[in-house]
C-alpha cells in the first residue's frame, strides 16, 4: 500500500510560533514511517512558507527553500517559490499553526480553496472556537454554562473611564480582561481592583480590536479532549493544577511546577456532564476532528461553567490533549493515525458534494 503524503504545517505569524514548532516536532516523532510520507512545512514569522524533509529539525525548516501551495483545487502540490517546480505532493496536511492565522479559519480557508484535506475543524468552526464572544453567545444558546462576560471593542477604550465604570457594574471585580481572539494566554490578565483594571484593557487591546471582560470564579480548571466528526467522543477528565495564582502563559510553557492530573479526581456524575457538555459544545461550535474542551469546576459546588473550545490544543505528547487521550486507551501514535483517518473521511465527503447547478 502507497504511504499517505501528510504536511505537518506549523509555525505560523501568531505570538505562538515557538508553541506550534514544538507540537510539530512531538508529531513528527510520532508518525510512522512505514505507513506516512512527510514533509515539514515551517511557516516564518513573515508568513513565507519553507519545505524540509523529516531528518530535519523542525526549528530549522524556516531556513529551508520556500514553497508555495496553489489554490487549486485536486493538484495537491507543493511548488518551489523560484522556479515554480514540483516540491512535493500531498493527501493530507495537519494544521498545527496555533493562534492567528491558523486556528481562527484563515489557513483552513486556505487548505479549501487548495482543496486538500486536513486535520481539525473548517473555516466556520474554526473562526467560531477563536472568537471567545460569538463562541459565547451559541453556547449559551444552546444550554451550555458560560461564565457572565461584557464584551468591548479597542476604540471604546478612549472612554477609559466610562468603560471602566461599565466594566465594574456589570461584571464586578475580581475579573480577567482578555483578548477575544489569540491562545496560549497571551494578553490576559487578572484584575483584584480598580486601578488595575484599565491597564489590563490596553493591555488585551495590544493583540486584538474585540476585547472580553469575565468573571472570576473560585473553581478548578478541568480538560476534557473531543474527538471525532459526525460522532464525536469525548476522553476522561483531566485537571490542571497550575503553582501559580492562574493558569497563564508562564504556567502553561515555562513553570515546571504546572501538574496535568489524569484522569481528574471528580466524582462520576461531574465527569459524566462533563463529557456531555463537551460533546454539545463540540457540536454546537462545528467542531471536527479534534478539540479540547477547557472548563471551570467550582469548588464549594461543582457547578461547571465552560470556558472555551480550543480547536487546534498544543500536541506535543505532554498536552493535555494527547494525555487525555492516552488515559482513555487511544497512545500518540494511534491518535494521530485517527486525526488523519477523520481528516481524510471528510475530505471524500466533502468531495462528493455537488459545485454545480443541474436541472432537474
Amino acid at each position: 500500500m502507497a504511504k499517505i503524503r501528510v504536511g505537518i504545517v506549523y509555525g505560523g505569524r501568531s505570538v505562538e510560533h515557538e508553541v506550534s514548532i514544538h507540537s510539530a516536532t512531538s508529531i513528527l516523532q510520532a508518525l510512522d514511517p512505514s505507513r506516512y510520507d512527510v514533509s515539514l512545512i515551517a511557516i516564518s514569522h513573515d508568513g513565507r512558507w519553507h519545505i524540509g524533509g523529516p531528518k530535519m529539525l523542525p526549528a530549522a525548516v524556516v531556513n529551508a527553500p520556500e514553497v508555495t501551495l496553489p489554490a487549486i483545487p485536486g493538484e495537491r502540490t507543493l511548488v518551489s517559490a523560484g522556479d515554480g517546480k514540483p516540491a512535493a505532493q500531498l493527501d493530507v496536511i495537519v494544521p498545527i499553526v496555533h493562534g492567528t492565522g491558523g486556528e481562527d479559519g484563515c489557513l483552513q480557508g486556505f487548505l479549501e480553496l487548495a482543496g486538500v484535506p486536513y486535520v481539525g475543524s473548517g473555516v466556520l468552526g474554526s473562526a467560531l472556537q477563536m472568537d471567545k464572544d460569538v463562541s459565547k453567545r451559541l453556547l449559551r444558546a444552546a444550554g451550555v454554562p458560560v461564565v457572565p462576560w461584557v464584551t468591548l471593542r479597542k476604540h471604546e477604550l478612549r472612554e477609559e473611564a466610562a468603560i471602566v465604570e461599565r466594566v465594574l457594574h456589570e461584571i464586578g471585580l475580581p475579573c480577567f480582561v482578555k483578548p477575544a481572539n489569540t491562545g496560549s494566554s497571551v494578553g490576559i490578565s487578572k484584575v483584584k481592583t480598580r486601578a488595575e483594571l484599565a491597564p489590563a484593557l490596553r493591555e488585551a487591546a495590544r493583540y486584538d480590536e474585540k476585547l472580553l471582560v469575565e468573571q472570576a470564579v473560585d473553581a478548578r480548571e478541568i480538560e476534557i479532549a473531543v474527538l471525532g466528526n459526525e460522532r464525536p467522543e469525548a476522553s476522561v477528565p483531566g485537571e490542571i493544577v497550575p503553582h501559580k495564582e492562574w493558569y497563564d502563559y508562564e504556567a502553561k510553557y515555562v513553570d515546571e511546577r504546572t501538574e496535568l492530573i489524569v484522569p481528574a479526581n471528580v466524582p462520576e456524575a461531574v465527569s459524566a456532564e462533563l463529557q456531555r457538555l463537551a460533546v454539545l459544545a463540540f457540536k454546537t461550535l462545528e467542531g471536527a476532528g479534534l478539540a479540547r474542551a477547557d472548563f471551570f469546576v467550582e469548588r464549594n459546588s461543582d457547578r461547571i461553567w465552560l470556558n472555551e473550545l480550543n480547536s487546534l490544543p498544543g500536541f506535543t505528547e505532554v498536552s493535555m490533549y494527547p494525555r487525555l487521550w492516552q488515559a482513555s486507551g487511544l497512545p500518540y501514535p494511534a491518535l494521530l493515525d485517527r486525526l488523519i483517518e477523520l481528516a481524510l473521511e471528510r475530505g471524500r465527503s466533502r468531495e462528493k458534494l455537488e459545485r454545480e447547478y443541474k436541472r432537474g
